[in-house]
């Protein structure tokens, strides 16, 4: 179940991007999890395969802003790249590192664009376009941290990586994992999903502070 739309949404080919452009998150005071994509790094803005990196002075910002939107914390949890601990700390959080948030983008590409993976190995980087968790490790990752969760009163704030957060929408909408790449997540966003007893219903979805 989406939130009413305060702000507009774009539809690029192929995507589904989903933004809201409000100047605060409304009060909320069901059990929540926000899931926060790390700021913007220097292969961020390349659009390349990320390496653990450090957050560039824009994405720094972008991850303080963050603060004052999530608001009362209850509970926060970090990946362990350093782009995602960075964002912790600029937005205020006292995280501890949970494993499960990791990323799962092939470390082969670190630092790589698309066009340059595709040079290099161009079927290989199709086999990872056409199905991104091969193995149904993120899958599996993502619904252990959801399970848990679940059992944690109040606010918790996840700082994850997009792929992750792409396949947490999949999981509260029992969405097949081919919908991978139809939900666009930017960098230093935040993604909401409200605790029911049966699992997890989709409220608000890369929503990013002004």
């Amino acid at each position: 179940m989406l939130a009413s739309r305060a702000g507009g949404s774009t539809t690029a080919p192929g995507d589904l991007t989903v933004s809201w452009s409000v100047h605060s998150v409304p009060p909320m005071t069901a059990d929540r999890l926000i899931l926060v994509r790390s700021a913007a790094t220097a292969a961020t803005r390349r659009a390349a395969f990320p390496s653990d990196e450090a957050l560039d002075a824009g994405g720094v910002r972008a991850a303080e802003r963050l603060a004052e939107a999530l608001g009362r914390v209850d509970t926060a949890r970090s990946s362990p790249a350093r782009r995602a601990r960075m964002t912790a700390v600029a937005a205020g959080l006292a995280a501890t590192v949970d494993a499960d948030l990791a990323g799962a983008d092939p470390q082969e590409w670190a630092g790589l664009t698309l066009e340059e993976g595709a040079a290099r190995d161009p079927d290989r980087l199709q086999r990872w376009l056409d199905d991104p968790d091969p193995d149904g490790e993120l899958w599996a990752r993502v619904s252990r941290f959801l399970g848990q969760a679940h059992g944690w009163p109040g606010t918790t704030v996840a700082v994850t990586h997009g792929g992750w957060v792409r396949m947490a929408v999949l999981q509260a909408l029992d969405a097949p994992p081919a919908s991978f790449w139809r939900v666009d997540v930017a960098p230093a966003s935040l993604t909401v999903l409200h605790r029911r007893d049966r699992g997890w219903v989709l409220a608000r979805v890369n929503w990013t502070p002004a």
